[in-house]
């Protein structure tokens, strides 16, 4: 049954787009003679199951019944029926089940046997055999597929009551290491701030050079989504990577602005507009010479390029977007926080002094 339900899964899975070089574990196995022990004769004969099981199997395949040493080594001798007596399968059927009693039994008696075809291979996980079905990522990706593989088997295919099935693979290994990927950065965006912070010696210059981080995602998922890329462990870790080189140019661009407020004495609006002109062919270069060592690995060229394609096209994805994000919104946001300190100031100072109590 576990052939045949493997067997029928696999020409299912054959059919769906998402996959490619769909292919079963239990192939066609070598041939061998199949007993089965009727329990009713065995009973009626006052003979147990397991023993004569057991007795079948050393006559036929063997039994150490002892070794014999030869100086360093161990030859075991093995005890067997002779080859002439165990040669065709009528021969089997004639064995003896009971030896050393006055009537001997034999095993077509009390059992029925045939040629069949054995197990290619025996698979077990946490003591129960198993059928494995190997599939490669077709026209989809890892999370479509799955999908598709959980539609197609819960829909289209009749499970005994005592068979059901599970997907591993590279599905399992994503959903084991989510969490830890996300735990990573996490702990990328808290590090990069807290260096920003004791850096610029302020927690607000920080926050808004961080505002950079979730727009570059943007763009990561917008390179992902334009080159067909699937989400993967190589793609977190890319975005992983994303954190500390997405507010490199923010940071050029926002220290240099402060140094014109604090040391040329320049108004917020003439060192936004000085500082983003004189800063950005330094910003543009940065981006364009990384974007462009990125991109025979974002190519996939030579072998092994699988694991390089996905992370090189979100950095670059990333860069780009957070160039954009650094010419443009980080000085506006600039300019807002700016202003909405400045209104909060002039409401401070415009409120009447609180009336002070009198002394009698």
């Amino acid at each position: 049954t576990l052939k045949v339900m493997a067997r029928e899964a696999e020409q299912l899975l054959n059919e769906l787009d998402a996959l490619a070089d769909v292919e079963t574990t239990l192939r066609s196995g070598a041939p061998e003679i199949q007993i089965t022990y009727d329990r009713a004769r065995l009973v009626r004969y006052g003979l147990n199951i397991g023993r004569v099981a057991e007795l079948v199997r050393d006559l036929v395949l063997g039994n150490e019944a002892t070794q014999f040493n030869m100086k360093d080594r161990r030859i075991p001798i093995i005890a067997r029926l002779q080859v002439q007596d165990r040669q065709r399968v009528e021969d089997i059927g004639q064995l003896t089940v009971n030896p050393g009693e006055p009537q001997p039994i034999p095993l077509s008696a009390v059992a029925q046997y045939e040629i069949g075809e054995g197990p290619s291979e025996i698979r077990r996980i946490d003591g129960k055999r198993v059928a494995l079905v190997q599939a490669n990522l077709g026209n989809a990706s890892l999370g479509g597929a799955v999908e598709a593989i959980e539609s197609a088997l819960d829909s289209l295919i009749q499970w005994p009551a005592d068979m059901t099935y599970f997907i591993t693979g590279q599905s399992e290994e994503w959903q084991r290491s989510q969490n830890s990927l996300l735990m990573a950065m996490a702990l990328s965006v808290f590090l990069v701030y807290v260096i920003m912070a004791s850096q610029f010696e302020s927690l607000l210059q920080p926050f808004i050079i961080m505002f950079s981080v979730p727009l570059a995602f943007v763009g990561s998922a917008l390179g992902l989504w334009i080159t067909q890329t699937s989400l993967s462990v190589v793609v977190f870790l890319g975005l992983i990577m994303l954190v500390g080189i997405a507010v490199n140019n923010a940071i050029v661009m926002v220290d240099y602005i402060l140094q014109l407020q604090r040391l040329h004495g320049f108004s917020l609006v003439d060192s936004l507009v000085t500082g983003g002109r004189r800063r950005l062919r330094p910003v543009l270069m940065t981006t364009l010479t990384t974007v462009l060592g990125l991109t025979p690995m974002a190519m996939g060229l030579g072998e092994g390029s699988e694991f390089q394609v996905p992370m090189a096209r979100v950095l670059i994805g990333g860069l780009l977007s957070s160039t954009l994000i650094t010419l443009f919104f980080i000085p506006t946001l600039m300019m807002m926080v700016e202003s909405f300190r400045l209104r909060r100031r002039q409401e401070d100072e415009e409120l009447p002094p609180a009336a002070e109590p009198a002394l009698g």
